[in-house]
């Protein structure tokens, strides 16, 4: 049975964002910051963390006031929550002369609920020595709220120095609650918040890692990679495509225009305007494809991207998450395709090898360790044959017992192969040379084993050694992934001085030794469509609407884009696929029926209402 306070929610829950039902996690956050506690949420995207703070906001007396990194989530949050018909507003660069001043005048007015700014323009003198005190004593400050917190951990994967200063305001206000909210945090990461933002007796909630609503699928880089790219963004949905260089960007965005696809590119070597006009035609579904690198990505709230493409390989597995985890925000199905080369390792292990210090040109030895640790990780999530959920959630910490149902190791898994005897020539061929007193690296390794005559190998003499030629049926590449494959499961090391060597290891003895056998994974065979495992749909299609339904969804989606369009938002802002998709399917032909539609608060049933179900009665009438 509910509390008053679960029933109190649960309305104000309704009124001001339209839900009937908190998300799995949002309700003991919402609690917990109604109580004054300090807090540390760890929610990952698509789970509803700004809801946590905002509806307490509404609740507690005083201003709510909101760290955000990027212009563009804060004005996406202002926009969204004015939609609402909820009091919140942002400072920051892109106001006009004046408009800066009138919105503080309205903060002190008590007519602002939330206030959204910089880190920068937060701990400026101006601002946290003249301002903010004059809001305290005028209205109160309800919380400080630190969105995407892991930006204040150096070991987070988007550190920014910035954050660091922001225990300021525990030093300035020691009796305002502060509230750290971010979508990943690794339990190092979660520690180092707590101390630098000097958290008391947090309350601490680690949501679930897990984006049950998305299909994760990793293919090899052929040939025929383009062709399937422009096969992904033909079938429909918006979509994004992360690549590692400005050059691959371009390219690609102007490959797909002339292939008739609205694509667009955003990366650092634009300058502002066109990144922020780009950005907001994405946003605005006038484009449906983004090609980008990733300096794409924090600022975007767009919900219903249905796809996210890597053509190159991720710098971190954590960056994976984060940029694959762009799609399906709004909890409906959406798919998430990494591709993998050899020429992606090379690639990657160049530009580490560019790691170098400034003044000096001497490598950086360090950050070079990190870079290479995260590489090794990412070619884990990419050459498994295991769960890649199961991957990815173990990262974080989280155990999480496969099979999914909705990765393509699970809904094809592959057939493992006895690679044992090649693994032993390998590895035979690395200790015949140790016995020299030689160490070499893969390259020339593999060298020997496929008979090759370079003028290095005869140099040395090493087509005398007994391995020479014995792998001469197998390709490089084969040989490569197997030395890959060895270094991931410490069958075989690898130095990390810059000169990367093979050695031997103690589980290397065990394979020579015949006491432990290293299979493989045969190479992906076509997908085969994911069963309906997980819940009551795919991870990779959405409950299909009958006929008459998709055509008054698409007739919806029209009359969103047209209000969009009249009010300078973008389309999510005024409902969401699934709101629509529910109003396809329960067809609500009066206002009171239309209250019930997930999604439809006060505001929006005031300021939609009647467009809506005008047309739903349009559409219905006989013809």
């Amino acid at each position: 049975m509910q509390n008053p306070l679960q029933l109190s929610l649960q309305t104000s829950l309704k009124q001001h964002f339209g839900f009937d039902h908190f998300r799995p996690g949002q309700e003991s956050i919402v609690v917990d910051a109604l109580a004054h506690r300090d807090l540390l949420a760890v929610m990952p995207t698509g789970g509803g963390k700004s809801l946590c703070f905002q509806l307490p906001a509404l609740l507690m007396p005083g201003v709510m006031v909101v760290v955000s990194p990027l212009i563009a989530l804060m004005q996406d949050q202002v926009r969204l929550l004015a939609d609402n018909g909820i009091a919140a507003t942002f400072l920051n660069s892109s106001l006009k002369a004046g408009e800066g001043g009138e919105r503080m005048g309205a903060l002190l007015r008590g007519e602002i609920k939330l206030l959204y700014l910089a880190p920068e323009r937060l701990l400026s003198s101006e601002f946290l020595d003249g301002f903010l005190p004059r809001l305290a004593e005028a209205q109160g400050i309800s919380a400080f709220t630190l969105d995407e917190a892991h930006c204040v951990s150096e070991w987070g994967h988007d550190f920014r120095p910035e954050y660091r200063q922001l225990s300021r305001l525990r030093e300035r206000f020691p009796q305002v609650p502060v509230y750290a909210f971010t979508a990943t945090a690794t339990p190092r990461v979660r520690s180092d918040i707590i101390r630098q933002l000097a958290l008391r007796e947090p309350a601490v909630h680690v949501a679930s890692f897990d984006r049950h609503n998305l299909y994760y699928a990793v293919k090899p880089k052929t040939s025929r990679t383009y062709g399937e790219l422009l096969a992904q963004a033909r079938a429909g949905g918006a979509g994004i495509v992360y690549c590692l260089s400005r050059k691959r960007v371009d390219e690609l965005s102007q490959k797909l225009r002339a292939d008739g696809i609205a694509a667009l590119p955003y990366h650092a070597g634009l300058d502002a305007e066109t990144r922020s006009q780009n950005q907001e035609r994405y946003i605005r579904d006038d484009v449906s494809v983004m090609v980008a690198t990733v300096a794409f990505g924090m600022g975007i709230n767009k919900p219903d991207v249905r796809w996210v493409l890597h053509y190159d390989l991720p710098k971190s597995l954590e960056g994976y998450y984060q940029e694959a985890g762009r799609a399906g925000r709004d909890g409906e199905p959406a798919r998430c395709t990494l591709y993998f080369g050899a020429g992606d390792i090379h690639t990657a292990e160049f530009l580490i090898a560019q790691k170098l210090d400034p003044v000096t040109s001497e490598p950086l030895l360090e950050e070079q360790r990190q870079a290479r640790q995260q590489l090794r990780q990412v070619l884990d999530y990419a050459e498994t044959s295991a769960c890649r959920r199961q991957v990815q959630l173990a990262y974080f910490g989280e155990t999480f017992v496969g099979p999914c149902g909705a990765c393509d190791n699970c809904t094809t898994p592959r057939v493992t192969e006895d690679w044992t005897v090649p693994a032993q020539q390998l590895l035979s061929t690395v200790a015949r040379l140790a016995k020299l007193n030689q160490r070499f690296g893969a390259g020339h390794i593999i060298d020997i084993l496929r008979g090759a005559k370079t003028e290095k190998l005869i140099r040395q003499n090493h087509e005398t050694i007994s391995t020479y030629g014995l792998g001469k049926d197998r390709p490089v590449e084969d040989w490569r992934h197997l030395a890959r494959v060895l270094k991931h499961e410490g069958l075989l090391g690898e130095t990390q001085d810059g000169y990367p060597v093979l050695t031997l290891t103690a589980g290397s003895w065990q394979v020579l030794k015949g006491e432990r056998r290293v299979e493989l994974a045969a190479p992906p065979k076509a997908e085969k469509a994911p069963p309906r495992g997980r819940g009551n749909r795919s991870a990779t299609e959405a409950v299909p609407l009958a006929g008459a339904e998709e055509r008054l969804f698409q007739h919806l989606r029209a009359l969103r884009k047209r209000l969009a369009d009249e009010q300078g938002v973008p389309p999510y802002v005024v409902f969401a696929d699934a709101a629509l998709r529910a109003m396809a399917q329960q067809q609500p032909a009066t206002l009171t029926a239309f209250a019930e539609i997930p999604g439809v608060g006060e505001a929006k049933l005031k300021h939609y209402g009647e467009a809506f179900t005008s047309a739903i009665r349009e559409a219905l009438a006989p013809t």
